[in-house]
């Protein structure tokens, strides 16, 4: 049955879109593209109480903006949504304190919520909970979810991997690629404060990073990349022309270690799946993630106030060094993202025409108009 999604409420100059879909989770994927464009939403109305339940089990969460948008959906069976949403719930193994949850290859950063929901309510239960999130699509920034369990005042520390895609990084000492940029994060509540939250990729640079400068047509920074002969390169064409090259970990040994500790921990333990050649698709975009997350309440250890007391006197101890000649401040984890993040939300974020253009060739195929596009981007 074709569904027909209908948007409303959309900022100024921006006409409602009508949009024949006939699935699902192309008329979902839509709803996420549209938000991920800057179209600013308040909150979500549905005609079927069930369809919402479904739209919110999919889309992020954090759109609190200004004008509300309105989706009307017709033609989509109860059978499906139903089905939709329990893709998206699955607990394979239930454990306690130690969960399975299986992302069903559904929408990641919903996926990985919703794990994280969950684990962080078993932690308060038991004081810790260990979950393996496996099979789900590209579920972005990692530190996101160190900050939601931060914000439920948990610790948390999370090993990621990723497969479905080539390799993209080498391992130390290794001419060839055999793995990808492995995500690490550790996130640490402060009491009213921002949190601290280490987040990185295990290579030199992230894919996106090296992506940006190969549109941009800009040579990378020495010693981040090698070419197909395992030579240092500066040519950022080398993860995206044959013959391939590959991004270099970072921290020469530590950093190649840890990477392959993530593949380990993330797709080995949790049943996920490492990056092999049993899940390498040569010629593809997929991207599978795995994460393996412990969660931990400070009260089941040293209890709230000592940890708290000790948190915030180590950080200032650290900030309070003097900096080097050429620095402005001792920085603290997770306070350069913050920082950027504030001047980008000021001033803007700054894209190059190739990637532009390839932001509008995605725009058509989700049936935006083109001449909407450019003044949703301002």
């Amino acid at each position: 049955t074709e569904l027909t999604l209908r948007l409303y409420g959309l900022p100024d100059g921006i006409s409602a879109a009508v949009c024949p879909f006939p699935t699902f989770e192309g008329a979902v994927r839509t709803v996420i593209t549209t938000l991920q464009l800057g179209i600013p939403v308040a909150r979500m109305e549905l005609l079927d109480e069930k369809m919402l339940r479904a739209i919110n089990a999919y889309a992020k969460t954090d759109y609190a903006l200004q004008p509300t948008l309105f989706l009307e959906f017709h033609g989509i069976s109860e059978t499906a949504v139903e089905d939709q949403i329990r893709a998206v719930e699955e607990i394979a193994r239930d454990n306690g304190a130690v969960i399975v949850v299986d992302g069903g290859a559904g929408y990641g950063q919903v996926v990985a919520k919703e794990a994280m929901d969950i684990g962080i309510e078993r932690a308060k239960k038991h004081g810790v909970c260990v979950v393996g999130l496996k099979n789900a699509h590209h579920i972005g920034r990692i530190g996101h979810w160190g900050e939601q369990c931060a914000r439920a005042g948990m610790v948390s520390t999370h090993w990621v991997n990723v497969h479905g895609h080539k390799s993209l990084v080498a391992p130390f000492g290794g001419a060839d690629p055999r793995f990808t940029t492995n995500p690490y994060c550790t996130a640490v509540p402060r009491k009213g404060k921002e949190p601290i939250v280490l987040d990185f990729a295990t290579s030199q640079v992230a894919a996106g990073k090296v992506r940006v400068a190969h549109n941009k047509k800009t040579p990378m920074d020495p010693g981040l990349l090698i070419d197909s002969e395992g030579n240092a390169t500066a040519d950022p064409g080398v993860l995206y022309n044959a013959p391939y090259g590959a991004i270099l970990p970072f921290g020469l040994h530590k950093g190649g270690g840890l990477a392959v500790i993530c593949d380990l921990l993330a797709g080995a333990l949790t049943g996920g799946r490492t990056h092999s050649p049993r899940t390498i698709k040569q010629n593809s975009t997929d991207i599978i993630n795995n994460m393996l997350s412990i969660i931990i309440d400070p009260e089941s250890m040293g209890g709230n106030a000592m940890f708290e007391d000790e948190v915030e006197t180590f950080i200032t101890w650290v900030k309070s060094a003097r900096p080097q000649p050429g620095v402005k401040e001792v920085l603290a984890p997770g306070e350069p993202e913050r920082m950027r993040r504030e001047d980008r939300t000021r001033n803007g974020i700054p894209i190059d025409t190739t990637t532009w253009q390839q932001l509008l060739e995605v725009a058509q195929k989700v049936r935006l108009n083109d001449t909407e596009i450019p003044r949703v981007g301002g």
